[in-house]
């Protein structure tokens, strides 16, 4: 569910952006509907991954160095505003971290679960371990660095839009607070932000959409999905296509059904499962299964968790129904496959 989410989610903010900021030219106010541009930016992630994978990897690289280099500005531009702007009060450094004034237990936990969409995708990478050189290696290294860039990354970006905008100040607009924030330290940045944003997305909804066609092949060839139109592989640019197709026509069609939020609600009631199972296979792995019970294998994957779970438990009761039927629909889907679980779900098959 994440994998195909992925891209239908980052359509849907695409078009949604890009909608926004051509309203502000009349002539494409009047003749480019939003609907168009759900279709624009579905056909675009789908005609450039059937070309392959070296494709959207440059593409992918070129957007990269320009987002890096926005990023720089940024935050040159927000420590100039800061320094540039004397505080009499001691804890406008801290008040970030924490305010009295505004800390909740709910609130926090609320935004959080929200806020992991940040990092949704990075499991992605492994999807592509046909594609890597030396895999073994560099699928881990990009996988952590990964996770460890964002990480680093988000925080210290947050941590300058806040100290930026006061709380007690409302945002014109929460979707695209990020680019007032960024505005305030310098005017320019609100455009030049906006579009950053959109191209940020369109680069993860470029390989998302891949991931999500590269996982299904994964699935069709080990026989887990129909392996004659999962498993099938495009001869010239070594691509599953019919995979590509199918996810593009999903992000297209749910675009037009999804809402944004609901979009990355369900991303994030799939993605906390995911890791919640992925902290109980440690603990039962490393701690329960060790012949020595050592408290570093013990108190991570516990913790884990339970942080997920409690991020699993604010998330909008709308997404929490439409995902767990889709799971309810899983395992019914995993029972007919198995014969009541008693055959492998997936099995590879002896090359023809």
């Amino acid at each position: 569910m994440d994998y195909i989410l992925n891209p239908l989610v980052c359509t849907i903010w695409c078009a949604q952006q890009v909608y926004q900021f051509t309203t502000q030219v009349p002539v494409l106010a009047q003749h480019v509907p939003l609907f168009a541009w759900k279709i624009f930016f579905a056909v675009t992630f789908t005609l450039l991954n059937i070309r392959g994978v070296k494709t959207s990897a440059r593409l992918n690289t070129a957007l990269t160095v320009g987002m890096g280099a926005v990023i720089i500005v940024v935050f040159v531009a927000a420590i100039r505003y800061i320094l540039g702007h004397p505080h009499s009060d001691p804890s406008f450094f801290t008040r970030p971290f924490y305010d009295p004034r505004t800390f909740s237990f709910g609130g926090l936990f609320g935004c959080t679960s929200i806020a992991v969409l940040t990092y949704i995708g990075f499991d992605g990478i492994s999807t592509l371990s046909e594609e890597a050189e030396n895999p073994r290696r560099n699928i881990l290294l990009a996988t952590v660095l990964t996770c460890l860039v964002i990480g680093v990354l988000s925080a210290m970006e947050v941590y300058i839009a806040q100290l930026v905008w006061p709380a007690s100040q409302p945002f014109p607009d929460t979707d695209t607070a990020y680019v007032y924030a960024a505005a305030r330290t310098w005017a320019p940045l609100f455009g030049v932000v906006g579009l950053t944003l959109v191209i940020a997305n369109f680069g993860s909804g470029l390989g998302a959409h891949l991931g999500a066609a590269r996982l299904l092949f994964g699935m069709g060839r080990s026989n887990a999905l129909p392996k004659s139109f999962f498993g099938a592989v495009e001869p010239k640019h070594q691509i599953p296509r019919n995979n590509v197709i199918l996810v593009g026509a999903i992000a297209l069609i749910g675009s037009f059904f999804f809402s944004y939020d609901l979009g990355i609600e369900m991303l994030n009631f799939g993605a906390l499962i995911a890791f919640m199972g992925v902290n109980a296979a440690a603990f039962i792995r490393y701690f329960v299964r060790e012949p020595q019970k050592k408290v570093g294998n013990l108190v991570p994957p516990v913790l884990g968790f339970i942080i997920c779970f409690a991020l699993w438990l604010n998330l909008g009761h709308p997404a929490q129904i439409v995902g767990g039927i889709w799971m309810i629909l899983g395992i019914i889907y995993g029972i007919w496959r198995t014969n009541w679980f008693r055959m492998p779900l997936s099995f590879e098959t002896p090359a023809e």
